[in-house]
């Protein structure tokens, strides 16, 4: 069985929460760029940028180097296995479900064709 380990999960899950830090993966996934220039390309401040570059850096999926007055950011060496083997297995389980309630429909359609055989 598969252990997740549960603070992982949430950062890794509060990180891509939001949109902005989605975009600033999917960014950086075809260069490395500068805090400014990403702050730039988001139309947000400095500041603002920083702040989901730190949310992105502590569930590693980003790291920063500080060259003089400019931190380049890149993607992180973290990979998705565990986030999506928790994933996978919610996904087996909704199956599933949704497997039994298609069967309880079906059973209930015929039950109904036949009930309106049965009174002609």
């Amino acid at each position: 069985m598969v252990q997740y380990q549960p603070a992982r999960l949430d950062a890794s899950f509060a990180a891509l929460s939001d949109a902005t830090r989605r975009g600033i993966l999917e960014r950086l996934g075809r260069a490395d760029a500068s805090i400014t220039d990403l702050a730039a390309k988001f139309h947000m401040t400095l500041t603002g940028m920083k702040k989901h570059v730190g949310v992105l850096e502590q569930a590693g999926f980003v790291t920063t180097e500080k060259v003089g007055r400019v931190r380049t950011c890149k993607l992180g060496l973290r990979r998705l296995e565990d986030e999506a083997a928790w994933i996978e297995k919610y996904r087996q389980i909704w199956d599933a479900r949704f497997d039994e309630l298609d069967r309880i429909v079906e059973s209930l359609k015929q039950e109904r064709v036949d009930g309106r055989k049965k009174r002609k």
